[in-house]
């Protein structure tokens, strides 16, 4: 017997709530800030493999990746999850990367049978986060219980077609709900009334940091290399010749690079971003919260990158200020509130 999930109180419910929801009931936003990029032609998948980090030819109808586009000097210029439909690959990625991505991804179609088509005016999407997402999901008549992570399936929902993708999912389940505008708002209604929570902005940033996830323009920048950013999970090392692959490889057969994407818990005053630790420039802070957690406690954490010697260490490093110490990537919130309770004051070896 599926469990009825009470509705939320009438009255709005600020950031630290709406970030409980999400660790542990679910939370429901607008997808605004998406955009979506159709490539069709006969060619779309040699292609589009030949411009990206992870492999396209293996993708089946209804299966995605994640993936870099790089430049020729294997700096990333971008990231998106790609997905495959029985006509077409969909590009999905952050609304502001498009015109950059379309621009570069453009200017090497040459020969080629290649189409590439924005499409995300015609995209209305809902997020759907938290330990209770698939529960609430079946119980408005959309089972996504057996979907794996990274696929899509296509549901009938009150006569209309919605596609459902169960999102990249570290910490909670994260599930993404596409079809036309009327039909996503009478899905937010439906669900608002089964029991999701509405989330803003900050409770969903909040949950990024937690799940340390990285933000293209925020802790990947166009300097960064893939490796650096710890998500192997972009990278397929036998598919065959992409743009930036030379310098990737070349990389692996190194060992591996200086300095790569880490967690930390801070503890002092909250630094701005782009703060330096041990007053190095290529050990830096890229995303900063104060996140408060259930117990009433706040968790000072960021995203940053670490010299790889730093780590092996085991010892935290010092910003103008503060002490930043590594930590395990994804944080949950029991360890959250563990950390939070111990030794405010750690002391380098």
């Amino acid at each position: 017997m599926t469990p009825v999930i009470p509705a939320p109180h009438s009255e709005t419910i600020g950031p630290p709530a709406q970030l409980a929801a999400l660790l542990n009931g679910a939370g429901i936003s607008p997808a605004n800030d998406t955009g979506w990029i159709r490539v069709t032609g006969e060619d779309r998948v040699r292609w589009l493999n030949g411009m990206v980090t992870n492999s396209i030819q293996d993708l089946k109808p209804g299966t995605g990746c994640y993936n870099f586009i790089l430049s020729a000097q294997g700096r990333i210029q971008g990231d998106a999850y790609i997905f495959a439909t029985p006509d077409a690959l969909l590009i999905e990625t952050v609304a502001s990367q498009l015109p950059t991505l379309i621009a570069l991804l453009d200017r090497f179609i040459i020969m080629d049978d290649v189409e590439l088509t924005d499409i995300s005016d015609t995209q209305s999407g809902l997020l759907l986060s938290g330990p209770q997402a698939a529960i609430l999901l079946d119980q408005i008549g959309l089972p996504v219980e057996s979907l794996d992570e990274l696929k899509q399936q296509k549901f009938t929902w009150t006569g209309t077609e919605v596609t459902a993708i169960h999102a990249y999912s570290p910490l909670v389940p994260h599930f993404e709900l596409w079809t036309d505008a009327a039909t996503a708002a009478k899905l937010s209604k439906t669900l608002l009334e089964a029991g999701a929570t509405p989330c803003e902005q900050q409770s969903r940033e909040w949950l990024r940091l937690l799940e340390g996830t990285p933000l293209y323009a925020t802790d990947i920048r166009d300097r960064e290399l893939p490796q650096e950013t710890a998500q192997i999970r972009a990278l397929h090392f036998s598919k065959g010749c992409y743009l930036g692959q030379e310098i990737v490889e070349r990389i692996r057969s190194r060992g591996n690079v200086h300095r790569t994407f880490h967690g930390f818990r801070l503890t002092g005053d909250l630094p701005p971003i782009g703060t330096t630790l041990d007053a190095d420039a290529k050990q830096e802070l890229t995303s900063i919260a104060a996140i408060p957690l259930n117990n009433g406690t706040t968790l000072q954490l960021a995203l940053g990158y670490v010299r790889r010697e730093a780590l092996d260490r085991a010892t935290p490093l010092t910003y103008a200020g503060g002490v930043a110490a590594p930590i395990s990537l994804p944080f949950s919130p029991i360890e959250a509130s563990r950390l939070q309770t111990a030794s405010e004051s750690p002391e380098r070896a």
